[in-house]
C-alpha cells in the first residue's frame, strides 16, 4: 500500500460522505458497544473488589443458614457459644466479633433516620477497618451500656452538620447517647450507603432493642492472608461441633471470605458483560457485510472506471489493492469513531454507577486492529472481483 493508493481511496470516499458515514456505522454501534462494555465490565469489577476490601482485612464471615442445608436447625442463629468455639478453637484468629442488626427509626428533636443498628463488641471496629472522626467508639467494658457510634449519612440526617457527640438519640423508644461519629467509607451500587449505620455494644443491643440473644453473623480476621482457607475450616469444624451436627449431616452455616464474595461478583458480571458484549459484536458482522455490499456497488458504479485503469497498464493487484485500502478505511474509521463513542459511554456510565473510568489499552488496540481486519477481510471480495474484470468488458459497461 503506497500513499497514492490511500490518497485515491480517501478521495472516493469524500465524493460520497453520507454513504460513507452510514456504511460505517455498523462499525461505530459494534466498536462502540463494545468498548463501553469492556470498560464499564473493568471499573465495576475494580469498584467490587474496593468495596468489598474496605470491608475489613483478612474478614471471614459466617451465617446462620447452609446454602445447601435441609431440615433441622436450617435456620438455628448463632448464640456466643458459636462464638466462643471459634475464640477457643481455631489457631490463627486474631479477632473475632459476634454481630446483631436490625432496622429501626432513629430520631432527634425534629429529625428523623430510617436506618440500621448493629450491636457488636469493640472488636467489631477493628475487623471492619471503622475509624473514629468524631468523639471515641466504645470499649470491652461499656458492651452493656446504653451508646451509640453513628455512621456520617445518620450524623448528617439527625443533626444536620452540628454536634453530634454527646447529644442523646432515641432508637425506636430506646434512649441512646452519642459518644462518636465514624470516618465516612462511602457507597456503591453493591453495598449501598456503608455509613448508614448506627453501632451498639451488643449486649445492650440485644437487651434493649432485639429482645434476645439471636447474632446475625460472627465476622472473624485472620493473621494473615495465608491463613484464611485454614482458619476458614477450623471455623467450620469448630461451629459443627458447637452446634452439634453429625457426621453425615450438612452444615446449617455458611462461611464465606470476602475474596469469595470478590470472585462471585466478579464472575455474575462478567458473564453479563461477555454475554451482551458478544450481542454487540453481531453488529460487528452486520457491519462489515454493510461495506461488502457498499464495496459492490461502488464495484458496479466504476466498472468504466476500472476498464479504463486495466486497459492502460495497471495491474490486477493494483486494482485489488485500491478497492481493499478503501475497504479498510471505511473499516478503520468506523472502529475509530466507534472507539470515541465508546469511551464517551463508559465514562458517562462509569460516572453514573460511581465506578472508576478505566480504559484497557490492550482493548482499544485490539478493537483498531479488529476493525482493520474487519475491512480487508469483508472487502476482499467486491476488490477481487473488480479486479478480475475483463478490460474490453469493462469499457462496453453503460
Amino acid at each position: 500500500m503506497n500513499w497514492t493508493t490511500v490518497r485515491l481511496a480517501l478521495r472516493e470516499l469524500r465524493a460520497n460522505k453520507m454513504r460513507t458515514f452510514l456504511t460505517c456505522l455498523g462499525m461505530i454501534i459494534g466498536v462502540g458497544s463494545v468498548i463501553a462494555l469492556m470498560t464499564i465490565g473493568t471499573g465495576v469489577t475494580a469498584q467490587i473488589t474496593q468495596t468489598l476490601e474496605s470491608l475489613g482485612n483478612n474478614l471471614i464471615f459466617a451465617f446462620p443458614g447452609g446454602p445447601d442445608a435441609n431440615g433441622r436447625g436450617e435456620n438455628q442463629p448463632f448464640d456466643q457459644a458459636d462464638v466462643e468455639a471459634i475464640r477457643r478453637g481455631v489457631p490463627g484468629v486474631i479477632d473475632i466479633t459476634p454481630a446483631a442488626q436490625a432496622g429501626t427509626q432513629a430520631t432527634y428533636g425534629g429529625y428523623k433516620a430510617d436506618t440500621q443498628v448493629e450491636g457488636g463488641e469493640a472488636s467489631y471496629f477493628r475487623i471492619g477497618l471503622w475509624r473514629v472522626a468524631e468523639g471515641r467508639l466504645f470499649g470491652e467494658t461499656e458492651i452493656g451500656r446504653s451508646v451509640c457510634v453513628l455512621g456520617k449519612t445518620v450524623r448528617d440526617k439527625l443533626f444536620a452538620g452540628g454536634e453530634a457527640v454527646g447529644k442523646r438519640i432515641r432508637l425506636g423508644k430506646v434512649p441512646c447517647d452519642v459518644i462518636g461519629v465514624l470516618e465516612a467509607k462511602g457507597s456503591s451500587m453493591f453495598t449501598g450507603d456503608q455509613d448508614d449505620i448506627i453501632v451498639m455494644p451488643l449486649k445492650a443491643f440485644q437487651r434493649r432493642i432485639q429482645g434476645s440473644t439471636a447474632l446475625f453473623n460472627i465476622q472473624i480476621s485472620a493473621a494473615t492472608r495465608g491463613d484464611i482457607e485454614r482458619v476458614m475450616e477450623g471455623t467450620r469444624q469448630a461451629l459443627r461441633s458447637s452446634r452439634g451436627i453429625g457426621a453425615e449431616e450438612k452444615d446449617n452455616f455458611t462461611v464465606r471470605d470476602l475474596q469469595g464474595f470478590v470472585q462471585q461478583a466478579q464472575s455474575v458480571f462478567g458473564i453479563i458483560t461477555l454475554f451482551v458484549a458478544a450481542v454487540a459484536a453481531i453488529s460487528l458482522i452486520v457491519g462489515g457485510i454493510g461495506i461488502m455490499n457498499i464495496m459492490l456497488v461502488s464495484v458496479t458504479e466504476r466498472t468504466r472506471e476500472i476498464g479504463i485503469r486495466l486497459a492502460i497498464g495497471a495491474q490486477e493487484r493494483d486494482v485489488l489493492m485500491q478497492f481493499l485500502t478503501e475497504a479498510m478505511i471505511l473499516s478503520l474509521l468506523g472502529g475509530l469513531i466507534g472507539i470515541a463513542v465508546g469511551l464517551l459511554l463508559a465514562f458517562l456510565g462509569t460516572g453514573l454507577m460511581g465506578a472508576p473510568f478505566l480504559p484497557s489499552p490492550v482493548v482499544i488496540l485490539g478493537a483498531t486492529l479488529f476493525s482493520a481486519a474487519f475491512g480487508i477481510t469483508f472487502g476482499f471480495f467486491p476488490a477481487r472481483r473488480a479486479a478480475k474484470l475483463n478490460p474490453i468488458e469493462a469499457l462496453r459497461y453503460e
